[in-house]
This record gives structure tokens, C-alpha cells and sequence, in this order.
């Protein structure tokens, strides 16, 4: 028996469950706990600590544990966490005041915070005990699925909740013909109400998932594995795995053996201190029964471990209940419900708006006088529910009549974020309200958005919130009457506007010209691609042309989506969605060859993903062989033009949807713009190809076409505007050009067309008045400008695989013909193939000096160090960087031309440990050098490594010297680098190998 008293001093927190939930309250003990009062040990059962339970069904998609993750293992060390992995608490001593573990460990409390969670309930059907049989909960029981699945073709999930829907699209990502099987009389019974059950029903069952409601389940048919099951009423389906999603049940076992006052149907009771019958210990999550409640959610958890926390530090707050509401997107339907949404006739005045054919179905609760907004269920559109949810939280009196909160009033603006209550919650990501971030500009905190980002964390996850921060920003600046910084960054004192008309007018062909007569610096993230997209658009001049690649993000840099890892997808264009037999072929030979993934994408196109950088040519030059185009889906620029059969096939058709879309796709294909593009033609008012929610949609009318413009059927939906009616062919097509190109004009970078004509004065009528009326006298030169983008347009791939002096910048080393997958796994204890360096390739440190005043940093004297050869200055493109392979090491080495110094770093992010940094865009910050990783943003020191966002990331860094247009890298040797991988941080925030630990497979950097 191990035994572990508590440390002299400290108070000894023992928390046993080490789910989101129990995570969360030792990363706020973690932060309240100032004074180091606090010792914590955490016992977890799981086989690895802490992951995103809610973002489960993401692992079908990524088959990777580590993007789940919610915490490196170091940070545990690093807060002097004591985390016991794999190992269950299962005795709970309260005379000795001992907890007892499964491997004989024996922790001595001051107090127990029990976080076990729940289990999933299963129901005692005849033949639940059959193989192919799953529960939905771990990732263990996932990759059970994912083996079994392998091996399926129908399935069926027993429950409709939250859970069962993503299970339900668990197994469609896995392939198979799934049913849902519900015992209520609608699905979600718990957070939606019939009508919005049927629209989410409508919506799953075009996804091809048959429903069943009104159904329970009698036995689950099958010769020692399942092979269908038997309904209550005599009905049967055939069916080869089943996974049970029925509720959940509260883990209170350790609780009931220890004593502790249990709930009539379980659940561990607890105060509003989240205390339970044991005033030393303490319950939170799942477990926890709180006014005999148990919440099924994470957020009511989250709640619970914050005021726990601060209470241990010192605090007097109370738990007295949560806020159920939440917001989800089941098998690609938005699905939301927020505050009181079960009342009756008798509470609250219910007003519904239902749209079939979109698929869109709202309900919300108002007081009876109409006052205040109490609750509401939002299916098919939860764009305004962090608005709406606000507002029901707040309680404050309505901005507008309560009818304009389902149906905005003709002709008005679209609320934007300002119109929001201070409540509402702007970053989702990290909880950032409204409130928050215009006291953090009002108290002259924060005067750029960069400030803003850095002090309220707003806009620093996915970054999808960002238009609306900015707008808050310059709101909240105007309102203090200090001045907008339109600029559009630090190099430019420009907007994107001003910038595109200075290139025009002054004929500015390049970045370097440009930030040389108008702004300074060497240019960054920002600036560089806006300039890039701009001189595109006037000039289309093929992007990886002029030194103008390493302008580019990396999709427009590798002509390719980059995805998770750092690998990319690959998406041909198929105008209009119509493709011949023979090239389905091809693609399905390509996708077979490279072991790529394969998707129908939303815009009738097929995605093929997981390619490799260096494969990009090969496979783009079996692609272009067989007839195929770029498809630009990399790019801002325009992806799809969607098309239903029209009257080729369809016996409604009034159009020819199908080759209009062609015409369409094929003539505005090259045209680069501010943000992505996407169009629609519909053959008749039917409408199948949803027209009406995109860039700029076409409907067939029985006199030509009717013309919208502005929809956006993405994050924020929107209705297009109908700009004109019953359009023949070469009139739709000009006033499409004239349309496209003023947006380009006039757009600021990102801007979607839906808020740029939301922000426009004036709104569709002035838009009508440009595009229709030429009021500003500029149609002749709109359509000019377009027919130059239509006339100079070149297949950017096509053109690559032509050309061997762009094939090579593919290559994924500089200094090798050798190729490396994207993740390596080893074993701690594997053995690694040294690299023969050739003798002219390594000189010492004493024939080559060091620059003057270099010094040689962090090297250790007594680790000898030598300068190696890497490739000559003309392999390394101008303003930006390439990788090195040394040993299992990747390592990037940037040409920082327009300084006219070198810099070399990991390839590694130590962000999401992909090895992407040298496609990264380099630039300065404040005159600081850096390099922005292409994944997410964040940007780096190249100087020192330190990250520029404030995440406490740090790049490991490498002394690089010029001599005989040469470039040498000072390095350790091989074994020795690789070496210092396996056995220290490579770079902060990183794991590596951990030698208390045994062998196991470990993701290296290369």
C-alpha cells in the first residue's frame, strides 16, 4: 500500500473524476489559489486525462485523441498537479480521511471534490449483450465503433437526444445507413418543441438517416450478434450494428458507499455550496443532484466548478441553479433553445415563424403585455440566438416590436452587434460579452484591435466573432470622440478601399512597390494577402508569378486547402455540378492511388483531402491530363456555382439551370475578391438549388431569370435581395460583372457580400441604383475591368505542372529528394537512421566566424557545434522560408529578403505540433521579425521564438550564416538534436518524451 500524506502547510484537494467537468475545477483552484494554498491530486479512470467529451463526434473526422485534448500533460507538472492516469478512486475512508485507489494508492484529504460524472444508461432489452452492441461516451467506445464499422452497412441508434443525434452522425460518418429510433412523439423532446421536431426531422431524413418516432424497441434480433431489431408493434428493420444512446445516469456509486445522502432515483445531493451531506466533501457535474436537479450538460458543470473553486480561496458565492439554454449543430442543422421555452398559454405569449422550404423553424416566449422576451427554440437558423438568448437572460425591456424579433421589418438594417444587450456573449471561444469588451475600450484600455484581442481574449480562437469585435471597437471609439484606426494594419494608414485605388490609379504591380511609396515596414499577415487579392483583381497575373507566392496564405500559396496536420484537400472544378462518367473515374483512381479521403462538398464539387505538399503536383498532373481545372477552393475567390438539372431532366424546369450555372462558373472563375464567392442558378421558383442564400443567385422565371444578390447561407444566414427581375441571359451576365466588380472595389478584406451591403448606405436601393441605373457613371468600367479577369484567365495548376521551376517549390525539403509523412509515431525507445552529411557539407565552428556582433545565444560550450550546409540562397524563395530536413528534425530557414537577414526555426507549431511554420507569412511587428503559422495566426518571433499573441509558446531557434551564396545552419549533431527531441521541450508548450513514463508511441517533430 502506497500511502501519501498531505504536504506540512498545504490543504490537500483530492478530486476523483478527471472528465471536463473535474478539469475545469482544477484549472479555476489552479487560478483563485494565489497564496499556493492548495495541494491537488486527481484520480482518472480514462486511459488519458481530460478531453472534449462535447466535441466527441469530431474524432470520426480526425481519428486523433491529442486534438481532443484539453491540456498538455506538462501543464499538470507545471501547476504541481498529481494526476493519476488510468487509475479509479473506488473507497472514500471518512473516519481515516483516506481515499483509496484500484492501484493501492492511498491519498490522505482535507477534501474531496467528486466529479465522476455519468454513465450511459442502457436499457434491459432482450439481446442488448450481442457484439456490434455500443454505448457513446469515451473515445474507447468510439474506435470500438470505428473497428466494427469497418465491417457494417446499417446501423440504428436507439434514442433521439442530444447524444443519439450525434451518435446518429457518428455512424453516417462512418458510412453507414443509419435509423434513429425515439420512444417520444418528437425528436429532442427535452429542448424542442412538435413543429421544430418535424423540421429537424425533414432536415435529417435529406441527409438519407431514416427516423422512427412513437417507436420503442422490444429485442434486438440477432445469432450472437446484432442483425436487426423488433419493434413494440410487430415492425422489424435489418440492421448489423446499434449504438444505444438513451439517457445518461449519475455515477454516485462511490458516494453511496462512502455514506453520502443519495437523490431517490440517484445522483449525490448538494447545497448551493455544492456541498453534500459530508461538509468536506464536495460534488460537481453530472454526479451532483442540486435542488433536485441533475444537469446533463457541461456548462451547469462549468458553473459549479468556478463557484467551488472560489469558495476553497475564500469566497462566499452559491450555486443556485444554471441556464439550460444551448446551442448546437446536429447533423448540420442548427439547433438552439434559451431561456423559458416550455411555458404555457397561461405564462407567456408565444409568437412562431416557420419556413418550410428553408427548413427554418422559430418559436419564442414573451411576457404577456409583450414587454420582454422570455425563452425561445430556434431550428434550421440560430444566427440571432446570442442576441435572443440575451435578451431572455437580461430581462430587459424589447429594443423593437416582438414580431421583429423573428421577422426583421422590410427594408430595415440587420441588427448588428452593437444593437446587442451588454450580456450577450460576442466569443463564444472564451466567454467575451458585449459588456466586456466596450468597457475595456471605454476606460482607454484598449485603442486597437490588437489591444482589444490581448486584453479581453475576444477573437483569439477561431477568430469568427472578429467582425463584430471590430465593429464594438469602432463603435465605442466614435462614442468617445477618439479617432477610428481604419488602417488596414500597422504597415498601411490605408483601407483595403484606398489601397485598391492607388494600385489602379498609380499602376502598382508589386507588394514591394507598394509599401515603398505608401507605407512601411516589411508587411504581415494582413496586409500581405489584402495586396495580393488586390493586384489580382486588377491584373490577374498568376499568383505564384513575380515573387508574388510568398504574398499568400498558404492555400493560395500551394494552390490547396490546408487542412488539420498540415496535409491538404484537393478540389477540382466541376462547373455547374455536371461531371462525365470517365472523370468520376479518374477521381476515384486519384483518391485510391494517394489514400485520400473522399466528400461530395455542399456546392456539388468532390473534395479529396489528406494529400501531402510534395503530391500536389502529381496529383494535379493526373487531374489536368484528364480535363480538369483548378477549383479555386483555396481561394477568395469564386467556388461553386450550384445547379439543380433544370430542364434537362426535371419536369418543373422553366430554365436551363444546368448550363447557365456552366456559363456562369466558367466565365468568373479566375476573379479574386475580397472574400469567398459562391452563386446558384434554380431552374424554376422550386428553388432546389437554394439560390436565394448565396453571393449571387439566379431563379428561372417563364421571362428569363430573376437576379439576387447578398445571401449567405454560413455562420450568420441571410436572405439574397432580389436586384432584378425576368433577366435575359447577357442581361444577367452584365449586371453579374458589374455586381462582382464594384464589390471588389469597394469591400474590406473578409467581408462577406451580406454585410458589405448590410454596411452599404442606403442598402439594396443604392446598390440597385449603382448596378442597374449606373448613377456613379463607372458600369462601363465595372464591366471592363471584369472582361480583363474573363480574358486573362489561366488554370494556376495546369500551369504549375508545366513548369519544372514550380513543380520544385512543391518539394517538401530543400536539401533532400527524401519525403516525410506529416506526424511520425516512434516508440520512446526506437531507434533513429542517422543522415550522412557529404564532408563539403559540415565545416566547423572555427573555419566560418560568427557575424559581427552575433552572438551564439543559448549554445552550450561543451556541446560541440558545427556549421552545416543546407542549400544554396537561390533554393529559398524571396520573403520566405523552406524546410530542411536534418536527422528526424524539420527545420525552417527564411529568406527575410526585404531586411536582407536569415532566421531559422522548428518547422514545428507548438500551437496544434504541425510541422507548417516555413508556409507560413513572414513579416514585422512593431519592427519585430516574425513569421505567422498558416493554421491558426499566431505569430512568432524569429529572433528569439517567443510567441507575439501572448500564448506562452515558444519556437526553438538556430543561427544561420551566409558564405559563397551558401546557407549554413550551426547544429549540434544529428543524434544529438534528435535526442534533445526525445528527452526535453523542443519548444514550450510541447510534450516530449517523458523518461518517468513507459515506452509509447509519441508524435515527433521531424
Amino acid at each position: 500500500m502506497i500511502s501519501a500524506a498531505p504536504h506540512a502547510g498545504r490543504r490537500t484537494i483530492v478530486v476523483i473524476g478527471h472528465g471536463m467537468v473535474g478539469h475545469r475545477f482544477c484549472e479555476k483552484l489552479v487560478e483563485y489559489d494565489h497564496e499556493g494554498d492548495y495541494r491537488i491530486v486527481t484520480f482518472c479512470e480514462e486511459p488519458r486525462a481530460a478531453y472534449d467529451r462535447v466535441g466527441l463526434s469530431s474524432f470520426f473526422a480526425h481519428r486523433d485523441a491529442q486534438k481532443l485534448m484539453l491540456a498538455r500533460i506538462e501543464w499538470y507538472k507545471e501547476q504541481g498537479i498529481e494526476l493519476h492516469i488510468g487509475d479509479r478512486a473506488t473507497e472514500i475512508d471518512r473516519e481515516q480521511r483516506v481515499v483509496r485507489s484500484q492501484q493501492g494508492l492511498e491519498v490522505a484529504y482535507d477534501a474531496i471534490v467528486l466529479a465522476t460524472g455519468s454513465f450511459p444508461f442502457v436499457p434491459p432489452v432482450p439481446g442488448v449483450e450481442k457484439a456490434g452492441v455500443f454505448v457513446y461516451r469515451t473515445i474507447e467506445d468510439l474506435e470500438r465503433m470505428i473497428e466494427y464499422g469497418r465491417h457494417s452497412k446499417k446501423s440504428a441508434v436507439i434514442g433521439g437526444g442530444l447524444l443519439g443525434l450525434e451518435a446518429a452522425k457518428a455512424t453516417v460518418d462512418l458510412g453507414l445507413n443509419t435509423h434513429v429510433i425515439e420512444f417520444a412523439p418528437r425528436l429532442m423532446p427535452r429542448q424542442i418543441d412538435d413543429a421544430g421536431s418535424q423540421i429537424l426531422v425533414k432536415k435529417i431524413e435529406s441527409l438519407g438517416v431514416q427516423v422512427h418516432l412513437n417507436t420503442g424497441t422490444k429485442e434486438i434480433l440477432g445469432n450472437g450478434k446484432v442483425e436487426g431489431l423488433l419493434f413494440n408493434d410487430g415492425q422489424q428493420i435489418d440492421i448489423d450494428m446499434l449504438v444505444i444512446s438513451a439517457g445518461i445516469r449519475p455515477r454516485d456509486e462511490l458516494g453511496k458507499s462512502s455514506g453520502l445522502e443519495l437523490g431517490p432515483r440517484g445522483g449525490i445531493v448538494i447545497d448551493d455550496k455544492l456541498r453534500t451531506s459530508d461538509h468536506d466533501i464536495f460534488a460537481i457535474g453530472e454526479v451532483a443532484l442540486h435542488r433536485s436537479m441533475i444537469y446533463g450538460l457541461v456548462a451547469p458543470g462549468y458553473d459549479m466548478a468556478d463557484v467551488l473553486a472560489a469558495n476553497l480561496c475564500g469566497a462566499d458565492r452559491k450555486f443556485t441553479g444554471a441556464d439550460l439554454s444551448t446551442k448546437l449543430k446536429l447533423m448540420g442543422v442548427d439547433v438552439a433553445s434559451f431561456g423559458q421555452y416550455e411555458l404555457g398559454l397561461d405564462q407567456a405569449q408565444p409568437l412562431q415563424w416557420e419556413d418550410r422550404f428553408a427548413g427554418v423553424y422559430k418559436k419564442l416566449f414573451f411576457t404577456p403585455d409583450g414587454q420582454r422576451l422570455l425563452g425561445g427554440i430556434l431550428v434550421g437558423d440560430a444566427a440571432d440566438y446570442g442576441r435572443l438568448s440575451a435578451l431572455a437572460k437580461l430581462g430587459e425591456p424589447l429594443p423593437c416590436p416582438p414580431g421583429e424579433l423573428l421577422v426583421p421589418k422590410a427594408g430595415a438594417a440587420a441588427a448588428g452587434a452593437d444593437d446587442m444587450p451588454d450580456g450577450a456573449q460576442i466569443c463564444s471561444c472564451n466567454n467575451v460579452t458585449k459588456g466586456q469588451i466596450c468597457a475595456a475600450v471605454r476606460d482607454g484600455t484598449c485603442n486597437t484591435l490588437g489591444e482589444l484581442k490581448a486584453c479581453t481574449k475576444a477573437g483569439t480562437g477561431c477568430g469568427g466573432c472578429m467582425p463584430m469585435v471590430t465593429d464594438l471597437l469602432n463603435t465605442e471609439l466614435k462614442k468617445a470622440g477618439r479617432k477610428v484606426n481604419t488602417a488596414l494594419c500597422e504597415h498601411f494608414n490605408h483601407t483595403r478601399q484606398e489601397l485598391f485605388q492607388i494600385c489602379k490609379i498609380q499602376q502598382i504591380r508589386s507588394f514591394d512597390e507598394l509599401i515603398k511609396q505608401h507605407g512601411q515596414g516589411q508587411g504581415c499577415e494582413i496586409c500581405k494577402p489584402a495586396v495580393a487579392s488586390i493586384l489580382a483583381s486588377l491584373y490577374n497575373e498568376l499568383i505564384l508569378d513575380g515573387h508574388r507566392d510568398t504574398l499568400q496564405d498558404t492555400n493560395d500559396r500551394f494552390l490547396a486547402n490546408m487542412q488539420r496536420g498540415g496535409l491538404y484537400s484537393i478540389v477540382p472544378r466541376v462547373p455547374g455540378g455536371e461531371i462525365t462518367p470517365e472523370k468520376l473515374i479518374v477521381l476515384g483512381e486519384v483518391g485510391k492511388k494517394y489514400g485520400l479521403y473522399t466528400k461530395i462538398t455542399g456546392g456539388q464539387r468532390i473534395d479529396l483531402f489528406g494529400a501531402a505538399v510534395q503530391e500536389l503536383p502529381q496529383i494535379w498532373e493526373e487531374l489536368v491530363h484528364a480535363g480538369f481545372e483548378s477549383g479555386h477552393a483555396y481561394g477568395k475567390s469564386l467556388r461553386t456555382v450550384k445547379s439543380c438539372v433544370g430542364t434537362t431532366w426535371c419536369r418543373y424546369g422553366v430554365g436551363d439551370s444546368v448550363g447557365f450555372a456552366i456559363r456562369i462558373e466558367n466565365r468568373y472563375k479566375g476573379l479574386r475578391s475580397p472574400h469567398k464567392l459562391k452563386s446558384a442558378v434554380s431552374g424554376c421558383i422550386r428553388e432546389c438549388a437554394e439560390a436565394q442564400s448565396k453571393d449571387f443567385g439566379l431563379i428561372a422565371t417563364e421571362n428569363g431569370y430573376n437576379l439576387y444578390v447578398c445571401g449567405n447561407g454560413g455562420s450568420k444566414p441571410r436572405h439574397a435581395d432580389l436586384l432584378a427581375s425576368d433577366l435575359d441571359e447577357e442581361t444577367a451576365i452584365r449586371y453579374i460583372d458589374r455586381f462582382l466588380m464594384f464589390y471588389v472595389q469597394t469591400a474590406d478584406r473578409l467581408t462577406r457580400t451580406s454585410v458589405w451591403l448590410d454596411k452599404l448606405d442606403g442598402g439594396i436601393e443604392y446598390l440597385r441604383g449603382v448596378i442597374i441605373n449606373d448613377k456613379l457613371g463607372i458600369c462601363d468600367e465595372l464591366e471592363r475591368q471584369m472582361q480583363l479577369v474573363v480574358d486573362t484567365y489561366r488554370c494556376e495548376w495546369r500551369d504549375v505542372v508545366e513548369d519544372p521551376e514550380k513543380r520544385r517549390f512543391f518539394e517538401q525539403f530543400i536539401n533532400t529528394d527524401e519525403t516525410e509523412p506529416c506526424i511520425e509515431f516512434v516508440s520512446e525507445r526506437g531507434q533513429r537512421r542517422p543522415v550522412d552529411w557529404a564532408k563539403d557539407e559540415v565545416l566547423s565552428v572555427g573555419q566560418l566566424t560568427m557575424p559581427n556582433g552575433q552572438s551564439m545565444g543559448d549554445h552550450a560550450p561543451a556541446v560541440e557545434r558545427l556549421w552545416f550546409k543546407v542549400g544554396l540562397v537561390s533554393d529559398f524563395p524571396q520573403d520566405g522560408a523552406g524546410t530542411i530536413k536534418y536527422g528526424k528534425v524539420q527545420i525552417a530557414v527564411y529568406n527575410f529578403t526585404s531586411r536582407g537577414e536569415w532566421y531559422a526555426t522548428q518547422n514545428m507549431c507548438p500551437h496544434k505540433n504541425a510541422f507548417v511554420l516555413s508556409r507560413g507569412i513572414i513579416g514585422d511587428q512593431q519592427g519585430e521579425p516574425k513569421v505567422a503559422c498558416p493554421l491558426h495566426k499566431k505569430s512568432y518571433s524569429l529572433k528569439h521564438g517567443g510567441c507575439l499573441t501572448g500564448e506562452p509558446y515558444k519556437l526553438q531557434t538556430f543561427d544561420v550564416r551566409i558564405e559563397n551564396d551558401s546557407v549554413y545552419l550551426l547544429l549540434p549533431p544529428v543524434d544529438l538534436l534528435d535526442e534533445q527531441l526525445a528527452t526535453q521541450k523542443f519548444c514550450h508548450g510541447n510534450s516530449a518524451f517523458n523518461r518517468d513514463e513507459p515506452a509509447r508511441a509519441t508524435a515527433v517533430a521531424h
